[in-house]
């Protein structure tokens, strides 16, 4: 969301409590975000559950992270449970998707939002969002995987990487999580964050070595 574009949901949100999420964006904070659907196609996939951590400067406070569970949307059926591997008893006590957004919205405020794919998570929540609250999410976002190609360019310009999140992780010698949740993607994208943003890159020729 571009200035202009902030500057139109602000004024157009006037005395409503949620004017303030289109206005200052707080300096050194940052939320690591990812979102489990049911679909891999954004203009369709439902939220199934979402999980989220705070950046504060080079500190991501997993002491208090955010994750909750969405009661089960229609469109969850067996072919997106083979994704993410939550069935509908999992989400029996979930939340509706308006109680789920609303407290998603406290949570990350307007902070930008850090993640793998993050494009994809917030297209999801803009149509949520803008049915059940009829604005999109102002946060400005951070993709990590563009974040490490633009540093590792500079380092080798034109070369090949792999941009996977299982190879990102091994070049930045940050753990892999076997099994992945939406906290651990999260927590992953964050720890991606903070390496590049306030470490050293390792020997770009990490990269490209076999495994």
């Amino acid at each position: 969301m571009n200035t202009l574009q902030r500057l139109y949901w602000f004024f157009r949100l006037k005395g409503s409590p949620y004017q303030p999420l289109f206005g200052m964006i707080p300096k050194g904070e940052f939320v690591s975000l990812d979102c489990e659907t049911t679909s891999l196609n954004p203009q369709q996939a439902e939220l199934v559950t979402i999980a989220a951590t705070k950046i504060i400067n080079n500190k991501i406070i997993t002491s208090e992270p955010f994750h909750i569970k969405l009661k089960a949307p229609q469109s969850l059926c067996s072919n997106s449970v083979k994704i993410h591997h939550i069935r509908h008893n999992d989400l029996a006590e979930g939340y509706s998707e308006a109680e789920g957004l609303e407290k998603l919205l406290a949570f990350i405020g307007n902070r930008p939002l850090v993640g793998y794919h993050i494009r994809y998570d917030k297209t999801i929540l803009d149509r949520a969002y803008k049915k059940h609250f009829g604005f999109p999410l102002p946060n400005p976002l951070v993709e990590v995987s563009h974040l490490y190609h633009e540093q590792l360019e500079r380092l080798l310009p034109n070369a090949y990487c792999d941009l996977s999140l299982e190879a990102i992780c091994r070049h930045l010698e940050l753990p892999i999580q076997e099994r992945h949740d939406a906290l651990q993607d999260a927590i992953t994208a964050a720890l991606i964050y903070v390496r590049l943003t306030y470490g050293s890159m390792p020997s770009p020729s990490l990269a490209y070595k076999k495994h």
